[in-house]
C-alpha cells in the first residue's frame, strides 16, 4: 500500500470514530428509555368499576401530563388483565388518566369527578406521591353509595381509579 492510500485511510477511519461512538450513545439512550431508568419512572395503572370494584379491561388509556391536553400514549402498555404500564419523563409533576370503551370510541367517566356538575372535568394526581406511596383515586360515583377500595393491595408507582359508562341522564344534560 502506498503511504499516500495509508494516509487516507487512516483519515477515514478517524473520521467514522465519532460516527461510530454517536451510533453505540444513541443505542444506549433507546435501551434506557425502554427500560425505564433515564427516560424516567413507571406508572401502574388499573381501572375499576365504581359499582363493584372489580377490574375492567379498558381499550384504551389516555394519558395526559403536567395539566397539558395532550394524551401521552407512545410509552403506554395494556397488557392482557388490563393492567396499563406508562414510561413518565423525570420532569413530569402531575399526572391524569382515562379509560376507553366500545373500541375505543367512547370515554369512561372518572368516578374522582363523579359529583361534579362536569364530569369530563379531569382531576390531576401527583407524580411523586404516585411513585412514593401509590395512589386510589377516590369513588364518588353513586353519592359514596358503592364507595370501596379495589381488594388488589396498593404498592409505590401504581395508580388505581374508579370510572363508570355514560348514562342516558349524563347524555341528557350534555
Amino acid at each position: 500500500m502506498t503511504p499516500l492510500r495509508l494516509r487516507a485511510l487512516r483519515i477515514s477511519a478517524l473520521a467514522l470514530c465519532p460516527v461510530a461512538a454517536f451510533s453505540c450513545l444513541a443505542t444506549l439512550h433507546r435501551v434506557q428509555a425502554q427500560s425505564g431508568t433515564a427516560a424516567g419512572t413507571v406508572i401502574t395503572i388499573r381501572m375499576f368499576d365504581a359499582r363493584t370494584a372489580r377490574p375492567l379491561m379498558p381499550n384504551n388509556l389516555l394519558v395526559r401530563l403536567d395539566h397539558d391536553d395532550d394524551i401521552r400514549s407512545e410509552t403506554l402498555h395494556i397488557d392482557d388483565q388490563g393492567i396499563g404500564t406508562v414510561t413518565v419523563p423525570s420532569s413530569a409533576k402531575f399526572f391524569s388518566v382515562q379509560g376507553t370503551f366500545n373500541d375505543g370510541m367512547e370515554i369512561y367517566i372518572n368516578c374522582d369527578a363523579g359529583m361534579e356538575k362536569n364530569l369530563a372535568t379531569l382531576h390531576w394526581y401527583p407524580v411523586a406521591q404516585i411513585l412514593s406511596t401509590g395512589v386510589i383515586a377516590p369513588n364518588e360515583c353513586y353519592k359514596g353509595k358503592y364507595e370501596r377500595n379495589p381488594r388488589v393491595p396498593l404498592k409505590p408507582g401504581e395508580f388505581d381509579f374508579f370510572v363508570r359508562k355514560t348514562s342516558v341522564k349524563d347524555q341528557l344534560l350534555d
